[in-house]
């Protein structure tokens, strides 16, 4: 196959101008792109700013030959999303690719987290998510073409120890993501989650000494698939860790189907409703949310006729 490249293309990275979203910038801009890189380079937590993280790429990708800008808004706030897609908009005139994967990190157990911490962790990495999409979609439908990677993680789809926050905002851009998915699919824009693991500085405190080999640069080919033009798929979810590229789903069971159930009914049927052997599973686009309703309702109605 010949080289996949992004000539012509304009594309904004949040959390550009470290660890994955570097590398994201990089690979893009290498390919033709022109990218807006996008940090507000502040602490692990989120606390203070710095434009130097977003300026430094934007240097690197000039040495190497490419075109790119900085720009250190927040993508916390409204305006900071607005800020972020319109410098797309007044450098380049256009906007083709959205990949959010600005973060913070503020650790706590659930019974000790506190509001703030919660709301901080959400700012970034859930309402960032829409700040920056909200801004962007309508750019993209009104071309007839864009493509959208939003970042989840393990944490997102499991849960973890200590991260609610995290968890809780990493679940939310997947329904993000689907709904962009759906409502985008009759403009030429596809939207799609990449599930990543890297050994960045959201490490930090984790002993990664036996970890295999786990650079940003191994993931960022998927999210180099996702964000081209060739990109066959919308609304599914990829994950690149440690060198294994996988998707995720949600999955059902069959079920059990009864005209009428009492909690003791629940009880006796228990096996055959967790009964996941044969699994059962609606793809977001082109109809999945109406899918799993007919899907019921069939059952139903098998049930009524025998």
């Amino acid at each position: 196959m010949s080289e996949l490249r992004y000539d012509g293309r304009v594309a904004v990275v949040t959390g550009g101008g470290r660890g994955l979203g570097r590398a994201y910038a990089l690979l893009l801009a290498s390919r033709g792109a022109k990218v807006v890189v996008n940090d507000l380079g502040g602490s692990l937590t989120g606390d203070g700013s710095d434009a130097g993280p977003a300026q430094d790429v934007v240097r690197e990708i000039a040495a190497a030959g490419g075109e790119a800008v900085a720009t250190a808004d927040s993508v916390a706030t409204p305006e900071g999303g607005r800020a972020i897609v319109g410098t797309a908009l007044d450098t380049y005139g256009r906007l083709d690719i959205l990949i959010h994967n600005a973060g913070n990190v503020r650790r706590g157990p659930l019974r000790e987290m506190s509001d703030s911490d919660f709301d901080d962790v959400l700012d970034v990495h859930l309402r960032g998510a829409f700040h920056v999409v909200r801004q962007a979609f309508p750019v993209m439908c009104d071309a007839g073409y864009g493509r959208i990677v939003l970042t989840s993680s393990i944490g997102g789809l499991y849960g973890n120890h200590d991260v609610v926050n995290y968890a809780v905002a990493k679940a939310g851009v997947i329904g993000l993501s689907n709904v962009a998915a759906i409502e985008g699919a009759a403009h030429g824009v596809k939207s799609n989650v990449i599930v990543p693991a890297a050994v960045t500085r959201m490490a930090e405190g984790i002993d990664t000494s036996a970890y295999p080999p786990m650079e940003p640069e191994l993931v960022a080919p998927t999210v180099g698939w996702l964000t081209h033009e060739f990109c066959s798929v919308t609304g599914e979810m990829f994950i690149a860790l440690a060198g294994r590229v996988a998707t995720a789903v949600v999955a059902e069971s069959p079920g059990v189907h009864r005209p009428s159930w009492t909690v003791e009914d629940v009880a006796a049927d228990l096996d055959a409703i967790r009964d996941r052997s044969r699994p059962v599973v609606f793809p977001v686009v082109p109809d999945g949310h109406n899918a799993h309703i007919r899907y019921s309702f069939a059952m139903a109605a098998q049930k009524a006729n025998t």
